[in-house]
This record gives structure tokens, C-alpha cells and sequence, in this order.
């Protein structure tokens, strides 16, 4: 048979496990046949195997999705036909039919991602720390619903890659991802823009529906929900309540099957007492509430982020950088990242745009407004002495500036060489007398 058959007795132990089951299960026969079912494979919160399910029940379960777990955590999907086993009118166990829709899945969603331009998923959330952790684990309950969902975070935290997934991994993949951000037009354009508009509302007004309707079967993502003024948030909280939207200068009411996830970059309780924020369209839009770490609470993620960054210019600029030397990873950990992931993001791009033949990542790459704006203090005095200037002071003539160079290139060489006049002027590529002469000239003791 192409189709995976699995059989349990009255006891819930597998009797039958066929050679297709396995293959679909990534198992061996030995791993399953006359073990528990339960004590096999695990499903997710709240759910039950539709083998034990129709056991209990005795009541046949047809083309239903399932994913669950093997053995060694694998994740597998599978599309099935579950009917009771009877015998006398007694129910002596049950038999599932399987198809494997895993890699199928996989490809109509490579395309649906293509299709609908939510490019992210779970999978591309890149971090280990235990804050981005929680917050992906309650991401992905959250896609198995269509409730509201509301998503925290300041600029440059992440958010809509989170909203993208909550999409991709939703029931609602197959329909449209729609993504406006609230803070980008005025509320005389955002409202028809939001609910639509009909013919004659005013001047010049076509037939035309808004997103809402676009995004229907889908999800509409709101970014910056809070720059809605209050009226229109009032409007958009009848929508939610209602299901329904009314076109600008239409009379009838239009039914529509839309999951709504908004984001917001300030504390919703602050939004509310600024009167920012509906405190009703908030206790609606917040039926699951994401809170995204900022990047200052999630250093140990720094060293991932950046790799993944430095992979994607490399590929982007043809360049062959393999890291970020440890000077610019302790660096980083002592910036407090006001923008975030995206911050850090420009931050990489801009220092591989300095470089030219280098494969590390060095202190000198980095991007002259970043270094004055950063309170890393401390590494800054500790550089003072390397061969380089971070930010000069400006209106300092040439002539100095470059005397302060000297002088601290000099240095740093014979440092270097804990005063070995030789080896520094090789380094140097000068003769011995000469260095002696510029270290007497500079003040420096070798």
C-alpha cells in the first residue's frame, strides 16, 4: 500500500504498523509494534492521537490534519482516516489510514511564501537565549487559533517577523497576508484605505475594497495600531466586534473572515494612560499578547545575529568575511542597541562596505556615528592606544591629526613588541636609526 496503516487494540497498544507508516514516521517497526501508542509518540498541548480519540469514542474521524511527534522530537504531519474496530457491538480497537502531507506542505508553503510575500517562518527566528525562546514557543500556540493577536516591541525588535510566521504556520496560510502600517498615511486616507469606498462617497471616489476585504481568508496585520486616531479606533473596534466593515459612503455592511494582528512599539498600559490606545480596542486586539525582548536583553543572541548577517552580505557582496574579532563582540555587548535586531543588521552591512581584502570584523570597520553615540566608554579609553583615531575631534588641522596618528601607530608597534626596537621597525618597514630618531622626536620611551 502507499498509505501508512497503523492498528491499536482495545488497550491502546499497537498491534498492526506497516512498512509505509514507517517511512511516513521516520520509525522502525520495532520502535512502535506492541508498545503503547502514547508512550511512543507525543502530541501537542490539548490535543489526543485520532487513534486513541475514535478508541474512546468509537466514531469514525475523516481527512483530518494531525501533527504530533516521534520518538526523537521529529515533527510530522499527516492527513488522516481513523475508523473503530468492532466486534459483537464491542470496540476491540481502531485503525488509522495515513497520508504523508509533510514535504507536500512544505512546498505549497515555499510557494504561498513567494505568492503572498510573507518570506518568514518560525525556523528563520534566529536565537537561543530563553526570552526569544518563550515568546516563539507562544507564538506558534497562538498561529493554531484565529484569535487577535497583539505584538509588543520596540523599532527594530522583530515584530513583523513574527507576524509573518504567526501567518505562515496559521490555517490561514493559504489565504493573503495583508501588512499596513497605521503611522504612514493620515486617518482621512487610512480609513478608506482600511475600510474601502463606494462610488460617489465624495469627489472623485471610485468602488474600490479596502483591506479588510482584501485580506480575506487571510490576516491583516495593523503596524502602529497606536497612531490611529481614537474615532477610527472606535471604527475599527466595531469591525473586530461585528465582523462586518462598512465601505466609505456605502449603506450595507459587509461580512468579512479576517484574523487581525496588530503591533504596537510602546508599552500598551503607558499607550492607554497617554491616550494612545483604546483601553476596549486593547482588551480585544490583545486576546494573545507577544512581547518581543529588545536586543539589550538578549545579548548572548548577539554572536548568532551577526554570523547570520555577515552569511547574508557575503552572499549579497560577493565577500568572503568569516567573523567579527573579539574586540567588536565585546563591543557589542557593551551597547545598549536603542534599534535593535535592525540595528545591529546596518550596523554589519555598513562595516563589510569599509572593507576591502580583510576577513575579520575589526574596531576599525565599524561606522564613525555609531562609535560617538555608543556609551561603551570603557573600550573606547581601552583603543585609545591602537593604531587608529576612532573620531577625530573636528577643526583639528591635518598637520595635528596626523602627528596624533603617528605618534599612536608608533606606539602601539612598539608595544606590541614590548619594546624591541628591531622588530617594530621591520614591522614599521624603516631602519632602526630611524624609529629611534621618531621615538625621541614623539616623546616616546621605547
Amino acid at each position: 500500500m502507499n498509505e501508512g496503516v497503523h492498528v491499536i487494540d482495545a488497550n491502546g497498544t499497537t498491534i498492526v504498523y506497516n512498512q509505509k507508516m514507517t517511512e511516513l514516521e521516520s520509525m522502525t517497526i520495532q520502535d512502535v509494534l506492541h508498545k503503547p501508542l502514547s508512550e511512543v509518540f507525543a502530541f501537542p498541548d490539548g490535543q489526543e492521537s485520532t487513534l486513541l480519540t475514535c478508541l474512546h469514542t468509537g466514531k469514525s474521524i475523516r481527512n483530518t490534519r494531525q501533527t504530533y511527534f516521534n520518538d526523537k522530537q521529529k515533527e510530522i504531519t499527516t492527513i488522516n482516516n481513523t475508523y473503530p474496530i468492532m466486534e459483537n457491538g464491542k470496540i476491540v480497537g481502531a485503525m488509522e489510514i495515513a497520508d504523508d502531507i509533510t514535504k507536500m506542505e512544505r512546498l505549497i508553503r515555499e510557494n504561498l511564501l513567494e505568492k503572498n510575500g510573507s518570506r518568514y517562518t518560525f525556523d528563520q527566528i534566529i536565537g537561543s537565549s530563553g526570552a526569544i525562546l518563550d515568546v516563539i514557543e507562544s507564538a506558534k500556540r497562538a498561529a493554531r487559533t484565529s484569535s487577535s493577536v497583539l505584538v509588543v516591541g520596540e523599532t527594530g525588535a522583530g515584530k513583523e517577523l513574527f507576524v509573518q510566521s504567526i501567518h505562515n504556520a496559521s490555517l490561514r496560510a493559504s489565504g493573503p497576508l495583508i501588512s499596513q502600517n497605521c503611522a504612514a498615511l493620515p486617518d482621512s486616507l487610512i480609513e478608506g484605505l482600511l475600510f474601502g469606498t463606494a462610488r460617489g462617497a465624495f469627489t472623485g471616489a471610485i468602488e474600490r475594497p479596502g483591506l479588510f476585504e482584501q485580506a480575506e481568508k487571510g490576516t491583516l496585520f495593523l503596524d502602529e495600531i497606536n497612531s490611529l486616531s481614537m474615532p477610527l479606533q472606535a471604527k475599527l473596534l466595531r469591525a473586530l466586534q461585528e465582523k462586518s466593515i462598512r465601505r466609505i459612503g456605502d449603506t450595507k455592511d459587509r461580512s468579512i473572515d479576517v484574523r487581525i494582528i496588530a503591533a504596537i512599539n510602546e508599552d500598551p498600559v503607558e499607550a492607554i494612560a497617554h491616550s494612545h490606545l483604546r483601553k476596549d480596542l486593547y482588551y480585544r486586539l490583545g486576546v494573545v499578547t507577544l512581547f518581543i525582548p529588545p536586543l539589550r536583553d538578549r545579548k548572548e543572541d548577539i554572536p548568532l545575529l551577526a554570523n547570520h548577517f555577515v552569511e547574508k552580505y557575503n552572499q549579497l557582496f560577493q565577500m568572503e568575511v568569516r567573523g567579527l574579532s573579539d574586540e567588536v563582540i565585546k563591543f557589542f555587548n557593551e551597547h545598549d542597541w536603542p534599534g535593535n535586531v535592525r540595528e545591529l543588521q546596518h550596523l554589519i552591512e555598513g562595516a563589510m562596505n569599509l572593507m576591502i581584502d580583510e576577513t575579520i570584523i575589526g574596531y576599525e570597520h565599524l561606522p564613525l556615528h555609531f562609535l560617538r553615540r555608543t556609551p561603551a566608554a570603557a573600550i573606547i579609553a581601552e583603543h585609545e592606544k591602537q593604531p587608529f583615531l576612532p573620531f577625530p575631534e573636528e577643526g583639528k588641522p591635518l598637520k595635528e591629526t596626523m602627528l596624533e596618528f603617528e605618534t599612536s601607530y608608533i606606539h602601539h608597534v612598539v608595544d606590541k613588541y614590548n619594546g624591541n626596537i628591531s622588530r617594530a621597525a621591520k614591522e614599521l618597514q624603516i631602519s632602526r636609526q630611524s624609529l629611534q630618531y621618531r621615538l625621541r622626536k614623539l616623546g616616546i620611551r621605547g
